[in-house]
């Protein structure tokens, strides 16, 4: 009964904010995304600038479309050493903040490398000057090499050691096996050991290349100033002399018999289950990610207060189609089938997708352009467009259909004391 009230509540709630942002989103969604000035270099690289006077800082974002799922079979890794080594070490970060008022981070993930610098607009042609000659002039060499190595199996021992990741790449191994969403971004220490600076600059020469990158500028600069610039830094660099492969091999059926593993920590007791999601540009995106939404609030609601806390459910869509996991740190196995197979309803389809335009609403501009070039997307736009017109009727037309997929679970647990 207690359950049942708390639900109750929730759809009231949920109806409530539907309501609210059927009434907000037209006048959100129903303008054009500023468009940017757009160009290209004669070395193909997609130039993209927003300029706005009123910014009090510039900030660049190189977004090179090829990440971890281009990582060599046995050497899981290398996209994740190949992006800390274009900035080695703390020096750099030192000279965006101290000296150019800014700041650098480095993104790492299947799809893509992306680094998001900024500085003050009156550093910002040193900010492009540093940054082309990091990507374009990278030197590559054992030394650093076996520096980054080392740090990387450092960061990897303390992952391992946690229980939630080793659940989160038992499971995905499983579903996926060999295939890239199957291995981990990070690598093992076996593959670690396997690379050498060879190997990066292989990476190098295939993926980091003006081609297969787009640079996004934004805030307060000169367009026409920011262009002659983008052209002197990074007109030389170089094109990819390599073709690139853009499919990969699908994986095997995923045996749907439950996988006990060791935890890391003696007393933790997790739950997964995953089932494979769709991939970023597909028609049913939006449909994946509303029913999604509404299968957490489902488990959150009928599931246990420990459970609730400490339940998820991952939709994790990729260049190519990814993963929906589901994750709890106890119990819950007998709720994700009653979930799955139940209709949605309009109450839970309106607070869904309410949800789902209030989280695109909140990616910057550039963001979306970038994903747009990296995921092959109709537009800068496809992802609003689509999530304003998905219809209930999608929602459980494409929940029809992840019923079918065969689902892969893992039970983290310590054996049985004889």
């Amino acid at each position: 009964m207690k359950n049942k009230n708390l639900f109750q509540k929730i759809v009231l709630i949920a109806l409530a904010v539907a309501v609210l942002v059927a009434l907000v989103a037209p006048a959100i969604f129903s303008q054009t995304l500023p468009a940017p000035k757009q160009e290209k270099l004669l070395n193909g690289l997609r130039v993209l600038m927003w300029s706005d006077a009123k910014a009090n800082d510039v900030a660049v974002k190189i977004r090179v479309h090829a990440g971890s799922a281009f990582d060599p079979q046995g050497k899981e890794g290398v996209m994740q050493l190949l992006a800390d080594n274009i900035f080695p070490n703390e020096t750099a970060r030192e000279f965006f903040t101290e000296d150019l008022g800014g700041s650098l981070e480095i993104v790492t993930n299947y799809d893509y490398i992306q680094i998001n610098a900024s500085s003050k607009p009156d550093q910002f042609l040193t900010m492009l000057e540093t940054l082309a000659s990091a990507v374009s002039n990278m030197p590559i060499d054992k030394e650093t090499t076996v520096k980054l190595r080392n740090a990387l199996a450092t960061k990897l021992a303390g992952l391992e050691a946690d229980p939630a990741y080793v659940a989160d790449q038992a499971v995905a191994k499983r579903l996926f096996g060999t295939f890239p969403y199957g291995r981990p971004r990070y690598g093992t220490p076996g593959s670690l050991q396997k690379i050498d600076f060879a190997d990066l600059i292989d990476a190098k020469q295939r993926f980091l290349t003006a081609d297969n990158a787009t640079v996004a500028v934004t805030g307060n600069f000169d367009k026409a100033l920011g262009f002659r610039a983008i052209r002197r830094y990074f007109g030389g660099w170089l094109k990819s002399d390599k073709k690139v492969p853009t499919t990969f091999r699908q994986p095997d059926d995923a045996p749907t018999t439950i996988l006990y593993i060791v935890p890391p920590i003696p007393e933790i007791v997790a739950l997964r289950f995953a089932v494979r999601g769709v991939a970023r540009n597909d028609k049913d995106f939006a449909a994946s990610m509303v029913f999604t939404s509404i299968l957490e609030n489902r488990l959150k609601a009928k599931g246990s207060t420990v459970n609730s806390n400490d339940l998820f459910v991952r939709n994790e869509a990729h260049a190519l189609p990814g993963i929906i996991s589901v994750g709890f740190s106890v119990g819950g196995s007998d709720l994700v089938g009653k979930s799955l197979s139940d209709p949605v309803t309009d109450a839970e389809f309106q607070a869904a997708r309410s949800w789902l335009l209030a989280v695109l609403s909140k990616k910057d501009t550039a963001a979306l352009w970038l994903d747009a070039d990296t995921y092959k997307l109709v537009g800068a736009d496809a992802d609003l467009r689509s999530a304003e017109t998905v219809t209930l009727a999608d929602v459980n037309t494409y929940a029809e259909k992840l019923r079918k997929f065969p689902m892969v679970s893992v039970l983290m647990s310590a054996p049985p004391t004889k």
